[in-house]
């Protein structure tokens, strides 16, 4: 049994509103620091259009040090050092209109089923339409901390960490890959042309190991399969067949993390998920449109505890709204 190690550096400034303060690193270049004899220039000048709002801040004492003191505007510009404030959110936000289930909570762990459309967390245009924020405020734990993600298009089991002196611990076991994830999607039965040869094994029921070198580029909205060593790697088996609507049922099992994975590599198959806007080919989604969500889902999560050395399996309660019930599952996985 593990005992939780010391909780990391903590922000001087609280979550607030269900948000975590941002944290700037104040720059050790040389030009910079002759620049700039105080943190306040700096800031002033790196954000130019949000002068007024950041002077209101100062005179709030909503602008720390790292070591929790009030920002002011003689306080000496120090290389590598930090500057804690809150960050306005959007003035709008499109309200989601799906709500993340609880599966399980104890005093280390909240599961949760996400459903499609909402982020795991903050990140470009949403912020508080997040799992991560509603169910700060929703549940009051302002400690809440993802161990893992899950894309904004995909749903299911969605694990998140309680206590900061727990979190280390439940994120390394998904680093280290000791966490079995299992996937279900909705995508063609049958291969597009030009498809390899692996996608006739997975059409005829076998399962089958993809592996190949993925990179995501900052500023390109997709993924991409690279030549190289390979980094990721996914189980696929076809588990069902609807003849009649010329699709299948496919359990996904990744053996690595890596951004777009198992759309990417459906993709590479000429099996394509289901309502995906990025492949096959890359097109705008529209937000308000919650009647084509990807058909992707996070089935089933299943680790060794890291602090208590239990085996623990959470598994979704949600279907994919291409293929139905599970009863209108198990009669088309009894045809097959």
């Amino acid at each position: 049994m593990r005992t939780p190690g010391p909780a990391k550096h903590r922000p001087p400034l609280p979550v607030r509103d269900g948000l975590n303060p941002t944290r700037l690193v104040l720059p050790h270049d040389p030009e910079v620091v002759t620049r700039f004899p105080f943190a306040l220039d700096y800031l002033l000048d790196r954000f130019r259009d949000d002068e007024a709002r950041l002077l209101e801040k100062l005179g709030l004492g909503e602008i720390v040090t790292g070591r929790g003191e009030p920002l002011t505007p003689t306080t000496p510009y120090e290389p590598r050092g930090f500057l804690y404030l809150y960050r306005d959110p959007p003035a709008h936000e499109e309200r989601i209109p799906f709500e993340p289930e609880v599966l399980h909570h104890d005093e280390n762990l909240l599961v949760v089923d996400k459903p499609h459309f909402l982020a795991t967390m903050p990140r470009g245009r949403w912020v508080r339409e997040t799992a991560l924020v509603r169910l700060r405020i929703a549940l009051d734990l302002p400690e809440l901390s993802p161990a893992h993600r899950l894309d904004r298009g995909t749903a299911g089991v969605l694990v998140l960490t309680v206590r900061p002196e727990v979190r280390g611990a439940y994120q390394e076991a998904f680093a280290r890959r000791e966490v079995r994830k299992v996937y279900e999607a909705v995508a063609p039965l049958t291969p597009s042309d030009g498809a390899p040869p692996d996608a006739a094994r997975v059409a005829d029921g076998e399962p089958v190991t993809l592996r190949s070198r993925i990179v995501k580029r900052r500023g390109v909205t997709r993924a991409e399969e690279v030549p190289g060593e390979p980094n990721a790697e996914s189980l696929v088996t076809r588990t069902a067949a609807d003849e009649a609507r010329g699709l299948g049922l496919y359990r996904l099992e990744p053996h690595t993390g890596k951004t777009h994975q198992l759309r990417l590599h459906m993709a590479s198959l000429g099996l394509p998920i289901l309502h995906d806007p990025f492949w096959p080919d890359l097109r705008d989604a529209d937000p308000d449109d919650f009647d084509r969500p990807l058909q992707l889902l996070s089935r089933s999560l299943e680790l060794t505890d890291p602090l208590s050395g239990r085996l623990r399996r959470f598994e979704s309660r949600r279907i994919l709204s291409e293929w139905g019930p599970p009863e209108s599952r198990q009669v088309q996985e009894s045809v097959r």
